[in-house]
């Protein structure tokens, strides 16, 4: 303590007389007040400050703490800024592997068409000028007089053969037996074609069409053969690519031409007698064990062309018959009136029974134990405004009006049934809401029906417009 007539010392301590270190102003103190809210920290304010001054007698203004400017938001991550619609940028980054791999696709299937475009594309079509084509062979025979008519049905295979027709079917194999059994009635039957040829039919199918002849199994192990046979055809023409399919017939009066091992690779079959005895009829079969005699590429080897000439040109008329998948008489009666479960294997019905089963006890064996539900907590609080303006958006893109014009009037009515008496469940009945809230307004002779319970709006004005007159309308109300 200091004594009257010498100064005052620092070890003295402080005079009770002189202000104490904490009779400050708040304004001047480092720390802020724990009554008293602050904002956080920024950055800029972990620089080193000056010292506090020493406690003692003070001249001049207090010293005080400026705290810093806050930091202004960056652009787009604001309150103000947030925008849930996805840049160009980053629809291409999410899309661009399905984008890739779709054109990869594209060119794999465009390729694979550029590719397979060559192959067999008309095989034994008469309109085909490929190398397995017989456009070659149609026009000699129309050099000679003879007209070639294409079709592709059984139907009209069968109206257009007659007693001066030769009718061919290139793939006989394609028919069903349904087919097969019709054609052969038309082929040996009354008004049968002069001349039935059939290309290398299959062992089923040279049985219903030709009935009394088998094919072997085993193929001719040559192409090109020799005649052996007193066939006039075959013996004008001489050697001939008929090496495939080999045959084997007990019939009389059949002709077995170009023997492999054996078995015929040609043979011709004169029409049986009617039922009525007659025996005069000239038509007959001829079967081909190798389609090669009426190919494009083939056609100017050995005696090819003679032979095709000869075989399809006793006739004026000549119907090429190319047997097609779309033929709606491939199938009987009983079997076009089957539906689809008909249609559909039984071991597929198996096979399906047997994935639903796999598939429940792998569902079982994945899903977590059932229970009650557990409420958690939201890791953020979402603000209702940012909720409404989320669901706002998601109306507008689906170009929902009526939703959105259902979910505001409806709000309107829950909110307005309990200022106007009316019950919350029959706050959207218009017999008894209507009335009540007329009741309620200075001016009852408004529209209220078409306002709360109208039909949906037409255009986005006229739903802004709906939203303004039921805030109108409650606002009403409410002050009323």
């Amino acid at each position: 303590m200091a004594t009257p007539g010498r100064p005052a010392r620092p070890e003295d301590g402080p005079s009770p007389d002189a202000p104490h270190p904490t009779e400050q102003p708040p304004a001047a103190l480092p720390y802020p007040s724990p009554h008293t809210p602050h904002p956080a920290p920024h950055p800029a304010a972990h620089t080193t400050s000056s010292p506090t001054p020493p406690p003692g007698p003070t001249t001049g203004a207090t010293p005080t703490l400026t705290a810093p400017p806050p930091t202004p938001p960056t652009p787009g991550t604001g309150t103000g800024g947030t925008s849930t619609t996805p840049t160009v940028r980053q629809v291409w980054t999410r899309t661009r592997g399905i984008a890739l791999a779709l054109v990869l696709l594209l060119i794999a299937g465009i390729a694979i068409a550029a590719v397979r475009s060559g192959e067999r594309h008309g095989t034994l079509d008469p309109r085909s000028a490929d190398r397995f084509g017989s456009r070659a062979v149609a026009e000699l025979l129309a050099d000679r007089g003879v007209d070639t008519r294409v079709v592709t049905t059984a139907a009209e295979a069968r109206s257009a053969a007659g007693p001066d027709t030769t009718l061919l079917v290139a793939v006989p194999d394609l028919l069903t037996p349904h087919q097969q059994r019709r054609l052969a009635a038309t082929a040996h039957g009354p008004g049968a074609a002069g001349r039935t040829v059939l290309v290398a039919p299959g062992t089923s199918a040279v049985e219903r069409l030709a009935p009394g002849v088998t094919a072997d199994p085993e193929p001719a192990p040559d192409t090109t053969l020799d005649p052996e046979c007193s066939l006039p055809e075959a013996r004008r023409a001489g050697p001939a690519d008929t090496g495939g399919l080999r045959y084997g017939t007990t019939l009389p009066d059949a002709d077995t031409c170009y023997p492999s091992n054996g078995s015929a690779t040609l043979l011709r079959l004169p029409t049986p007698p009617s039922d009525t005895g007659t025996a005069d009829r000239t038509g007959d079969t001829v079967i081909l064990g190798a389609p090669d005699i009426l190919l494009n590429d083939t056609l100017d080897e050995q005696g090819n062309a003679s032979l095709a000439l000869q075989l399809l040109g006793t006739r004026p008329h000549l119907v090429w018959y190319l047997p097609s998948l779309s033929d709606t008489s491939a199938a009987t009666d009983a079997q076009n009136q089957r539906g689809f479960f008909d249609l559909i294997p039984k071991g597929w019905l198996w096979g399906t029974l047997q994935l639903f089963i796999a598939a429940a006890l792998a569902a079982l064996w994945r899903a977590r134990r059932l229970g009650p539900l557990v409420p958690e907590r939201l890791p953020v609080t979402i603000r209702a405004s940012e909720t409404t303006e989320g669901r706002a958006r998601l109306y507008r893109k689906a170009n929902a009006r009526d939703r959105a014009a259902a979910a505001l009037r409806l709000s309107t009515r829950t909110r307005l049934a309990p200022l106007i008496g009316v019950p919350p469940s029959q706050a959207h009945t218009p017999e008894t809401f209507l009335p009540a809230l007329a009741r309620q307004l200075p001016t009852p002779d408004r529209d209220l029906h078409t306002l709360l319970f109208g039909p949906p709006p037409a255009t986005d004005a006229a739903l802004i417009a709906l939203a303004d007159h039921l805030d109108a309308l409650e606002r009403e109300v409410r002050h009323s």
